[in-house]
C-alpha cells in the first residue's frame, strides 16, 4: 500500500513512517501534491565481494618511489625544523 505524505507531516512523524514501512508499506513524501522522495525498506546486499587476485590489473598505477620519504617531510615529523639543512 502506497501513502502520501506531506513533508512538514514527514518530519512530525518520521518514526511512525519508517515503522508503517518495516511493515510492508511504501511511503511517498509529497511537496505542495506533488511527490519529490519515497521510503522503503533498505535492502542490505550480503553477497560477498570479489577479493581474486589481478582484478584491478592495468588500471592502477603507483610511482616507483612510492615508499620513499623525502628527507624534510622525516625532519618534520621527528620534531626538526623541515627547512635547517642536515648537518
Amino acid at each position: 500500500m502506497v501513502r502520501i505524505v506531506n513533508i512538514s507531516d514527514a518530519k512530525a512523524s518520521l518514526s511512525k513512517l519508517v515503522e508503517r514501512v518495516l511493515e510492508g508499506d511504501e511511503i511517498v513524501i509529497g511537496r505542495a501534491g506533488k511527490p519529490v522522495a519515497r521510503l522503503v525498506p533498505f535492502e542490505f546486499d550480503s553477497t560477498p565481494r570479489d577479493l581474486s587476485q589481478g582484478i584491478w590489473e592495468g588500471q592502477v598505477w603507483m610511482a616507483d618511489d612510492f615508499d620513499e620519504l623525502p628527507e624534510e617531510l622525516i625532519r618534520s615529523f621527528e620534531g626538526e625544523d623541515p627547512d635547517e639543512p642536515t648537518p
